[in-house]
């Protein structure tokens, strides 16, 4: 090839001048394209990366602890259902519980944060600090994403009713002053917590009632729509001839 020609003259014209000026042979071009490469040094996030990785795993290995030791309620998967999650909450109630959410939630995204939470503790007429309202946050944040979902708003009732709470905490005295009035027997503490505007029931039978009566109550208010209808017909008619 040309390349190698060239080099070989070039290498000739080398030894041509060091046999006559003394000069030392110039080592062999092939020798210094052979030279070993230096290889590749590591990645810069990979250090990082593994961090992240020991403490994703070091979480996940403290959240199955707290489980295991029934310090921590195991996760829901995301479709939840209050109906059969807390069965021992009437159909009603959980309705009653949801409009109090709902009417908190002043962002509309389906949660209580701390500003929320402090606004309506405030309503109630039990102000809590602020370090008060993040450790009520905290006793029933199962996500850990430091606000309240319907299902941990619905868990403050499920533990008050259960004697679960302290008597002096935030979220006893939330749900002592709440609008919404929970009987359940077995409650710790307190003789008159709770008074009952319905009683929560555990058994299916009266879950299946209550929605029966539910869906009775929609059949008739659909009766009397068709009524009206047919009775404006028959008056609109009576104009028209």
């Amino acid at each position: 090839m040309a390349s190698e020609e060239l080099a070989r003259k070039l290498q000739r014209r080398l030894r041509a001048a060091g046999a006559q000026g003394g000069c030392p042979e110039p080592a062999p071009l092939a020798a210094a394209a052979a030279a070993p490469e230096p290889e590749p040094e590591p990645p810069a996030g990979a250090p990082a990366a593994s961090a992240d990785a020991d403490a994703e795993l070091s979480a996940q290995l403290s959240r199955r602890l707290d489980i295991t030791e029934g310090a921590a309620r195991p996760r829901r998967s995301k479709v939840f259902n209050p109906y059969t999650e807390f069965p021992e909450f009437s159909r009603r109630l959980i309705k009653d519980l949801e409009r109090q959410f709902k009417q908190y939630d002043a962002g509309r995204d389906g949660f209580i944060d701390l500003m929320e939470l402090k606004l309506m503790m405030e309503k109630l007429g039990a102000p809590q600090t602020h370090l008060g309202l993040k450790s009520m946050i905290k006793e029933v944040d199962e996500d850990f994403d430091g606000k309240l979902s319907f299902r941990e708003f619905l868990l403050i009732f499920h533990k008050a009713a259960a004697g679960e709470l302290q008597e002096e905490s935030g979220l006893m005295a939330l749900a002592k002053l709440s609008e919404i009035d929970v009987a359940l027997e077995g409650v710790k503490g307190a003789k008159n917590f709770f008074e009952a505007k319905v009683h929560a029931l555990a058994c299916a039978s009266k879950f299946e009632a209550e929605l029966k009566a539910e869906q009775e109550e929609r059949k008739q208010e659909e009766e009397k729509r068709r009524i009206r209808q047919a009775a404006f017909r028959e008056l609109k008619a009576t104009f028209s001839t």
